[in-house]
C-alpha cells in the first residue's frame, strides 16, 4: 500500500473475521488530506489502493478495509503501536499506552473504527 503515490505510511493488522478467521485491516496515512476530504474521495482512493495491493500481492493480500488517517500511533522512539491498533480494531482494550508519543494517533484509530461501525 505504501507503494501507492498518495500514501505516506501504513500499518496493517490482522483482525478477527467470522468467515476467514483473520483478515488484514489497513490504516494509511495520506500525503495530502484533501484526497480524502469527502466520502466519495475516500471511496475512490480506497479502491485505487486495493487495486495496487491486488497488482502487487494478489487478492489474498487485499485488506478488508483501508482507513485513511493523518497520523499513526507511535512510541516516543517512532515504533508503530500495532498491538494497540489491532486491539482497538477488534473492540478490545488497547493496553498500556504509557510509551505513546502523541494521543492523537490513537484517537484517529478509534474514530476510524467507530465510523466504519
Amino acid at each position: 500500500m505504501s507503494a501507492h503515490p498518495a500514501i505516506a505510511e501504513v500499518a496493517v493488522v490482522g483482525v478477527a473475521d467470522q468467515l476467514k478467521g483473520q483478515m488484514p485491516l489497513a490504516f494509511a496515512v495520506v500525503k495530502d488530506p484533501a484526497k480524502t476530504a469527502t466520502p466519495e474521495l475516500r471511496a475512490a482512493l480506497e479502491k485505487e489502493v486495493m487495486a495496487k495491493v491486488d497488482s502487487l500481492l494478489g487478492a489474498i493480500g487485499r485488506p478488508k478495509r483501508v482507513h485513511f488517517i493523518t497520523q499513526l500511533p507511535k512510541t516516543r522512539s517512532g515504533k508503530v503501536l500495532r498491538r494497540s491498533i489491532q486491539a482497538i480494531a477488534e473492540g478490545r482494550d488497547p493496553g498500556d499506552l504509557t510509551t505513546l508519543d502523541d494521543q492523537f494517533g490513537i484517537e484517529q484509530i478509534k474514530s476510524a473504527v467507530a465510523e466504519a461501525g
